[in-house]
């Protein structure tokens, strides 16, 4: 057993359901200690949060490279549908089984043993390594990453390079590397009538027909054209719940939730508008509406890390990457702000957060390697 896939075995059968890390970080931080790595915990609630460091960086011309991952997942769901116990790992067919397989214990396995090859060969490296983790990425992600950037802003502490090994792969290990994401805005509404008896239509306001021809305007309308990098902003309504418990009643309130991903061409306050003036333009007066800013849209800028990035993935696996801004949010949406060059890579993305969840046994080794590569390129020249 590889040194990759013996650590994710090992961090896989920790259970670790979102915000509870289940002990994966200080199995990492005794492991890296006895490579001298410095480990600073930064709790919030329940949430924890650490920050594996190894060198320094303290001149404006050292370079710092932190990895970015998580160690919380999903919950499993019904046992019944797993082949395997969900924190039993199992290798099967040459496949790594177990909740986060792929999201992302596998990536952070090879963040890990990459971290230790590269310190044993080079334990005078200039600049910094670092490691950060959270155990809130897959909850509500308040007390994780975005917490620890408040702490990074007021140090002005952030890591020049960051790199994120949330699951960017999508057929082959590699082939996909994000450059930015899209951002995600929440929106709840409530739209306000009149119940009443279905058979006395001059006597009721019906919500539900309101919000039918509001839903008709909103998921036909083009927000943006996106551009070489993002594509265009789209919403998908997510719920819709309306009635009066009676058949032949009319409700007094209809409710819908939408979830836009939006592109830097389309902001929030753009999208509050534009929603507003389709709610006027939809007959629709009494209503209340409620907005959610999950992340804002960002992008990095090519820069050493993502040619670093390119570079491995080409000596390493031979391929020549897609860079896109796919998929849906991810923790680099905080550091991006801080001044850091973000850029995602990590396994296969098609079983993350499904039932026997999986990774190729070969890929975590393959990571572990592309990403000493990196640090190899951004620390030492």
């Amino acid at each position: 057993m590889s040194a990759t896939l013996e650590l994710a075995s090992e961090l896989i059968e920790l259970p670790s359901v979102t915000p509870d890390d289940g002990g994966c970080q200080r199995l990492l931080a005794d492991r890296l200690a006895n490579l001298g790595f410095a480990s600073e915990w930064l709790p919030y609630g329940e949430v924890s949060n650490v920050i594996y460091t190894h060198g320094q960086a303290h001149r404006p011309g050292d370079p710092s490279l932190w990895f970015l991952g998580h160690t919380d997942v999903v919950p499993p769901g019904a046992l019944q549908g797993w082949t395997s116990l969900p924190f039993k790992a199992e290798v099967r067919n040459n496949k790594l089984y177990g909740r986060g397989a792929a999201d992302m214990k596998g990536a952070v396995a090879a963040m890990v043993v990459a971290a230790e090859l590269f310190v044993r060969q080079q334990p005078d490296h200039p600049g910094q390594i670092g490691i950060l983790l959270t155990s809130d990425e897959e909850g509500v992600a308040v007390d994780g990453v975005a917490r620890v950037a408040e702490v990074l802003a007021r140090r002005n502490g952030a890591p020049q390079y960051c790199l994120v090994g949330e699951p960017s792969s999508q057929k082959q290990l590699g082939d996909t590397v994000r450059i930015g994401r899209r951002g995600s805005i929440y929106a709840q509404l409530k739209i306000h009538g009149t119940q009443g008896h279905s058979a006395f239509p001059e006597m009721l306001d019906n919500p539900i027909h309101r919000l039918a021809k509001f839903m008709a305007s909103l998921t036909t309308m083009q927000w943006d054209e996106g551009d070489e990098n993002f594509p265009p902003t789209h919403c998908q309504v997510t719920n819709v719940h309306a009635g009066a418990g009676a058949q032949n009643v009319t409700p007094e309130h209809a409710e819908a939730r939408i979830n836009f991903r939006n592109s830097p061409a389309s902001p929030p306050a753009s999208i509050k508008t534009r929603v507003e003036d389709l709610l006027q333009q939809s007959g629709i007066r009494h209503f209340d509406l409620e907005w959610r800013v999950l992340g804002e849209p960002f992008r990095s800028e090519a820069g050493n890390l993502r040619m670093a990035v390119v570079d491995a993935i080409a000596q390493e696996l031979k391929l020549q990457p897609e860079l896109n801004t796919g998929g849906g949010t991810s923790d680099g949406r905080f550091m991006a702000p801080l001044g850091s060059e973000v850029v995602e890579l990590g396994l296969l993305n098609s079983s993350i957060h499904q039932v026997d969840e999986h990774t190729p046994v070969d890929d975590l080794d393959a990571l572990a390697r592309v990403y000493k590569r990196i640090m190899m390129r951004i620390l030492s020249g």
